[in-house]
């Protein structure tokens, strides 16, 4: 068993070139417009064409790069098929733009990916029911977030539309455990859970190669998060419990992340992110041992550096995750104010 990780790539491609990093599976890379530089994504060779998992953020300059790629890196043969890990902007971002690009006479292409995650994108881009900015201003108020914070995170506008400006609104539904065939290969559906409501990470055995999305990433610890829609869950749990079913995979698997360099050493990874979780819990429940705290007050023991207007409104989803998981798990206790701020002490 792999100790630790390796890394088989020195670099990553530059922008509008590509590695083979597995026969017929391609890496290529685009930028993003925030601390987060960059989007892995990839290409398969399908016969008199191409599949593709993952589009890129929605922007002018992904659709340049790709401008490139469709002359160079694919010569000349067109995307004919268009998989999506997950519903964030820099995943489907650019799906329904790729979708109508590559029509045939039979129309646009339609998507494959969860159905789960397509509902919910137009669901946050349209602003509806729990997803609305207020009840999101509500949300994050009564978790301790100043007018000042509610003002450049909730209030801020409806940022997913201009990362998803156009969304399909259609898909070729993919079920979680199902088996379903890219480039001549049969790659295993696995979920992941706690990140988003239903992420698909793609694994083929034959070829020991896993497309793992944002589930399994090698150097930084994926957002797990809590949204008013889902107001009670606990994330954490579903996301490491979703962390299993990579355990299942070879130890010298291939793994290809959105973000960061592909790399091997999945057994470690997976228990590395479980024993981060652990710690992280630990330093939240000895934060509060002596006096109970909002989530905002804790975000500090789980982000240790200074945080942008973009950070800070993940890093109050992901610490609400946090307390809720210690809410959930028996460790600690729950008060609501009559405000309405809640907050979280140890459990004796």
């Amino acid at each position: 068993m792999t100790s630790s990780l390796t890394f088989p790539y020195a670099e990553p491609p530059v922008a509008g070139s590509a590695t083979e990093v597995s026969p017929g599976v391609h890496w290529i890379r685009m930028p993003l417009p925030f601390a987060l530089d960059h989007i892995n994504l990839w290409l398969i060779e399908e016969g008199e064409g191409w599949a593709v998992v993952d589009t890129g953020f929605g922007v002018q300059a992904t659709r340049d790069i790709w401008e490139q790629h469709f002359a160079a890196t694919m010569g000349g043969k067109p995307i004919t098929r268009i998989l999506v890990t997950h519903y964030h902007p820099d995943h489907l971002g650019n799906a329904q733009w790729l979708a109508e690009r590559f029509a045939t006479s039979e129309g646009p292409l339609i998507p494959e990916m969860s159905l789960l995650e397509l509902v919910t994108a137009h669901a946050v881009a349209g602003g509806t029911g729990a997803h609305q900015r207020s009840a999101l201003a509500e949300f994050f108020r009564s978790h301790g977030l100043t007018p000042e914070q509610i003002e450049i995170t909730a209030n801020r506008g409806n940022t997913y539309s201009f990362g998803v400006p156009t969304r399909p609104t259609t898909c070729q539904r993919i079920i979680p455990g199902e088996t379903i065939e890219i480039g001549g290969k049969l790659w295993n559906v696995i979920a992941g859970y706690g990140h988003t409501p239903e992420h698909l990470s793609f694994y083929c055995e034959e070829t020991k190669v896993l497309i793992s999305g944002d589930m399994l990433l090698p150097k930084i610890s994926t957002n797990v998060n809590v949204w008013p829609v889902t107001a009670l869950s606990d994330p954490v749990s579903e996301y490491v419990g979703s962390l299993q079913a990579f355990k299942y995979c070879e130890e010298d698997t291939l793994v290809l992340p959105s973000h960061g360099m592909p790399f091997r050493g999945i057994q470690a990874r997976v228990e590395a992110l479980e024993t981060h979780h652990e710690a992280r819990m630990n330093e939240l429940y000895a934060a509060v041992s002596a006096e109970a705290k909002t989530a905002a007050e804790l975000i500090p023991v789980l982000f240790r550096r200074q945080l942008d207007n973009h950070q800070l409104f993940f890093a109050i989803a992901e610490a609400v995750a946090h307390v809720n998981h210690g809410w959930r798990t028996g460790r600690l206790n729950r008060v609501v104010a009559n405000d309405g701020t809640i907050r979280f002490s140890l459990r004796n």
